[in-house]
C-alpha cells in the first residue's frame, strides 16, 4: 500500500513539473482579455439565474 502511494506521489510530481515547464505566464493584453470573458460570462450566467429565479418565484 505505501509503495503505492509514493509511485502516485512521484507520477503527480512528473506530471506538475512537465505541467509547469510547458506553461507561460501570459500577457497582459492575452490576460485582460481572459477576465473580460470571464467576467462576463459570470454576468451572464448570474443574470439567468436571476432570471429563472424570478420566473420559479411569479409560478409558485
Amino acid at each position: 500500500m505505501k509503495l503505492n502511494i509514493l509511485s502516485r506521489l512521484k507520477t503527480f510530481y512528473s506530471n506538475s513539473r512537465h505541467v509547469m515547464s510547458v506553461s507561460y505566464k501570459p500577457d497582459m493584453d492575452t490576460f485582460r482579455k481572459t477576465i473580460k470573458v470571464v467576467l462576463i460570462g459570470t454576468l451572464l450566467l448570474g443574470f439567468i439565474g436571476l432570471v429563472i429565479s424570478l420566473i420559479i418565484g411569479v409560478i409558485a
